[in-house]
């Protein structure tokens, strides 16, 4: 398979729908149908999840209300196998949390005309010494 020339166009278009859903919890729930039952990885702050049931139930368990978000960049990059390599630089608070930076990095994987979520990568970036 080859490059996929679109590949900028399709994390910016990814990442607009991903976070629309995502800081909706009435609308949290579909980010299911991104990831593939069995082969979908996330990473969340370390924890490593494997499949959408389990990768659903750390989303879901997020017990914040409110979220604001602020993305600063959105870089991608095409694959070989047709999927697009995408990193996100942003800034997030919850309720009333302080803002916090946070990188989340995802490996979108072809299927058909369209992707699902392969890897699924987020880190608040706190330094903790």
């Amino acid at each position: 398979m080859a490059l996929n020339p679109q590949y900028d166009a399709i994390g910016k278009g990814f990442v607009q729908q991903y976070y629309t859903l995502f800081d909706d919890p009435a609308q949290r729930p579909t980010l299911a149908n991104m990831y593939n039952v069995e082969t979908s990885f996330m990473t969340f702050e370390g924890v490593q999840l494997q499949g959408a049931v389990k990768i659903m139930e750390k989303l879901n368990s997020l017990t914040f209300q409110k979220i604001t978000r602020l993305v600063t960049s959105v870089d991608s990059q095409p694959m070989f196998d047709g999927g697009v390599l995408i990193n996100v630089l942003g800034r997030l608070q919850t309720d009333e949390d302080q803002p916090h930076a946070y990188f989340q990095t995802f490996v979108l994987k072809p299927i058909g005309n369209s992707f699902y979520v392969e890897h699924d990568m987020f880190r608040l970036a706190l330094h903790d010494v």
